[in-house]
């Protein structure tokens, strides 16, 4: 069962929220999105409990509670939502460039 764990402060470290949380439940896994470009985490986390009754036992008492001097914002992960359009590659739309104009 998956968390989402946001307001991290952004030295965060994987250890750190898997001690935190394991005070809940076993942890399976803690994934920390790092910036592309900074390096640095995000600002958020998911965290995998091995049972639901881990998770919701989690959420009760962590969402709000301080870790690093910040109050935690802890609720069940969402399922990932389908990113973009049908892209078919980079281009100048050659052999499409009446519809890229807006004619039909």
């Amino acid at each position: 069962m998956k968390l989402y764990v946001g307001n991290l402060p952004y030295q965060i470290t994987e250890n750190d929220l898997r001690s935190f949380f394991s005070e809940f439940g076993d942890v399976s896994e803690v994934f920390i999105p790092m910036d592309n470009y900074s390096g640095q985490a995000r600002g958020f986390a998911f965290v995998t409990m091995d049972s639901r009754s881990s998770m919701l036992e989690a959420i009760k008492k962590a969402d709000g509670k301080e870790l690093h001097g910040r109050p935690l914002k802890v609720n069940e992960a969402k399922p990932q939502e389908k990113r973009g359009g049908d892209f078919r590659g980079g281009g100048n739309h050659r052999g499409k460039r009446d519809n890229y104009r807006g004619r039909r």
